[in-house]
């Protein structure tokens, strides 16, 4: 299992910050690693959501499985090879808004022996997608 961490601070609204996130067609917007996410389920972002994004040559459909505006949201994808599971967090501290990502990315079956070299792999396009959504929201990194 590999995992990746980051947190955001940006002085925009937690709403439109949220707003911006959880619709998984942005994607494209601030994870260079995206090639494309259309939503095939639902109607705007929410809870049951599913979406097709294409990213770093493979198709995951996610579903959001968690949605509680303006603070979080859960999305999951699973493949025959892997299950991905990304958790974002919104929250206002001391009138800024702050961003947390928590993105799990785990082998299935006998390729999850392979979750060493997958955690490098998945840190450096996690740091990607983090410099992407800094520039994206006008924040900063905090973690």
């Amino acid at each position: 299992m590999a995992n990746f961490t980051a947190t955001v601070r940006t002085e925009q609204p937690a709403e439109d910050v949220f707003a911006f996130i959880s619709d998984l067609e942005n994607f494209v917007e601030w994870d260079p690693g995206v090639e494309s996410s259309t939503q095939i389920e639902g109607d705007g972002p929410g809870l049951g959501a599913r979406y097709n994004v294409v990213a770093s040559g493979a198709e995951l459909a996610y579903t959001v499985v968690e949605f509680e505006p303006p603070n979080r949201m859960v999305a999951e994808a699973d493949t025959r090879l892997l299950h991905s599971y990304d958790v974002i967090t919104v929250e206002v501290r001391q009138g800024s808004t702050y961003v947390a990502y928590d993105a799990t990315l785990e082998l299935n079956g006998p390729l999850a022996m392979g979750d060493v070299a997958l955690q490098v792999l998945f840190n450096t396009i996690g740091e990607k997608a983090i410099a992407g959504l800094v520039e994206a929201v006008d924040g900063i990194r905090i973690r």
